[in-house]
C-alpha cells in the first residue's frame, strides 16, 4: 500500500502579515521533514505538502487551530514516494495569479455546486430549473490535454490571466444558461466564477475541484486523466498516479 500522503489545499481568507506567517510555517514543515510549495498572500494560502501521514495531518491541524485557516479542507492521495524534491514556502502577491484586483474572493466566493448536484444535473442534461448547464475548464490547454468532462468548453489558454478575456470573448456561448466553472482542486474556478458572475453570467463554481469529483463520483462525465503539478504528473479517476502520459 501507497505510504505518502500528499495534501492539496487553498483557502482565501485575509493575511495581514503573509511574511511573518512565512517563517513560521516553513519551521514548522521543516521540523515535519514535509516537501512540497505553500503560497501565501493578503489573499489567502495555497499548499501542495507531502509526507507521512501523520506528519501532514499534524501539520494541517495545527495550522487549522488559527481562525484564519479553521475550514480549511484537504484533498488527499497517497503515492509510493514523495513527489516533490524540496519544501518551498513564499509569499505572492496572489496565490492564484489572475491580475483581476476586482476578484476578492476573500471578502465573498462565489456558488458553488457539490459533486452530488452537479452529476444529476448532467445525468438529466439540464439543471433542477430545466435551463441547460455549461462546463467551462480554467485550466491551461495542456492540461486539459491530459483529460476534461465530456463537452466541456476549452478556451485554449496558456496561462490564467487569460481566462478573463477568453471569458469575455465566449460570453455570448454562455448567456442565459447555467454555468459552473471546474479545475483542479477549487482554487482557479473560484475566482473564474467570481469574474464571470461579475460578466453578468449565472456561475457557479464546482465545490473541490476535479479532485473532489474523483472522490465522490469517480469517473463519471469524465474523459481521461487530471494532470497535477507534483512529480506524479496525472492522477486517475481513483486518485491514483495515471499509467500514461498524455498522448501515449
Amino acid at each position: 500500500m501507497a505510504s505518502v500522503l500528499n495534501v492539496s489545499a487553498y483557502l482565501f481568507t485575509r493575511i495581514d502579515d503573509p511574511a511573518a506567517l512565512r517563517v513560521t510555517l516553513r519551521e514548522r514543515a521543516l521540523a515535519a521533514a514535509l516537501r512540497g510549495t505553500i503560497l501565501l498572500a493578503e489573499e489567502g494560502i495555497n499548499l501542495f505538502l507531502a509526507g507521512n501521514a501523520e506528519a501532514v495531518r499534524g501539520f494541517v491541524d495545527e495550522l487549522r487551530v488559527d481562525p484564519r485557516f479553521a475550514s480549511l479542507e484537504t484533498k488527499d492521495s497517497w503515492s509510493d514516494a514523495v513527489p516533490f524534491g524540496k519544501l518551498l514556502v513564499k509569499v505572492k502577491r496572489e496565490i492564484i495569479r489572475m491580475d483581476r484586483p476586482e476578484v476578492r474572493p476573500q471578502d465573498g466566493r462565489a456558488p458553488a455546486v457539490s459533486p452530488d448536484t452537479l452529476r444529476r444535473w448532467l445525468d438529466r442534461g439540464a439543471d433542477d430549473e430545466g435551463r441547460e448547464v455549461v462546463l467551462v475548464d480554467t485550466r491551461n490547454a495542456f492540461e486539459v490535454d491530459y483529460g476534461t468532462f465530456a463537452g466541456a468548453k476549452d478556451w485554449r489558454i496558456d496561462r490564467f490571466t487569460q481566462f478573463p478575456d477568453a471569458a469575455s470573448s465566449h460570453r455570448d456561448e454562455l448567456a442565459g444558461k447555467t454555468v459552473v466553472s471546474f479545475c483542479t482542486g477549487g482554487i482557479r474556478c473560484e475566482k473564474a466564477a467570481l469574474y464571470l458572475r461579475g460578466e453578468g453570467v449565472d456561475a457557479y463554481q464546482l465545490d473541490g475541484g476535479i479532485l473532489g469529483w474523483f472522490a465522490a463520483q469517480g469517473d463519471a462525465h469524465w474523459q481521461g486523466d487530471c494532470f497535477v503539478f507534483d512529480g506524479r504528473e496525472a492522477l486517475d479517476a481513483g486518485l491514483a498516479p495515471a499509467g500514461s502520459a498524455a498522448g501515449a
